[in-house]
């Protein structure tokens, strides 16, 4: 059991029945009246964020999760999988458990969330920044970096990001698995 205390970003509780994940929350103190802490609260299975309010102290059933490291090995038309970089156990993960899994590339490392008393698999997380190749994007003209003005580009996996016009086929680009956008060209 935990309280309001002990509430932190990405803690996961069980409230309701579902598990959550605890994507902000913050303290107050009123004035008048008792302490009460404001949450924002995603649920693991469908993704819906909710807004919810506790008072200060309430307990809570904190749910245990383990990240553990997998390698992408291929996908199929019944989803992803996966092996564990220790014991080589592979898994099995379908597409709507992988937020961003357009930047997934063979022999990319990734962190699988799985609640620990159900051995459930919860979630797949990218890395924060992956780096891709650029396949095909219209050629930029010379002098055409001065504006802020954005092209699509196809990557090696098959998705299409915008980039600015300076970036050519074959260029290495920075991408931010969790805004899906273009952060800058990779160092060589």
């Amino acid at each position: 059991m935990a309280t309001t205390a002990d509430f932190r970003n990405g803690m996961v509780i069980d409230f309701n029945g579902d598990l959550y994940w605890i994507v902000s929350f913050q303290h107050v103190k009123p004035g008048k009246g008792p302490a009460f802490v404001r949450t924002k609260l995603k649920n693991i299975k469908t993704g819906r964020v909710i807004d919810n309010t506790f008072s200060s102290g309430t307990k809570v059933n904190e749910a245990r999760v383990e990240r553990r490291s997998y390698q992408y090995l291929y996908n199929d038309d019944m989803g992803y999988y996966f092996m564990h970089l220790e014991t080589f156990e592979q898994i099995h993960v379908p597409e709507e458990m992988i937020e961003s899994h357009e930047f997934l590339k063979e022999g990319q490392k990734v962190e699988v969330v799985v609640h620990a008393d159900t051995e459930t698999i919860l979630s797949v997380d990218l890395p924060q920044f992956v780096v891709m190749e650029v396949v095909y994007t219209e050629p930029g003209l010379r002098g055409d970096t001065a504006t802020n003005t954005l092209k699509p580009a196809k990557i090696e996996t098959g998705s299409t990001i915008m980039v600015p016009l300076f970036v050519n086929t074959g260029d290495k680009i920075k991408i931010d698995t969790a805004s899906r956008s273009y952060i800058e060209r990779a160092k060589a």
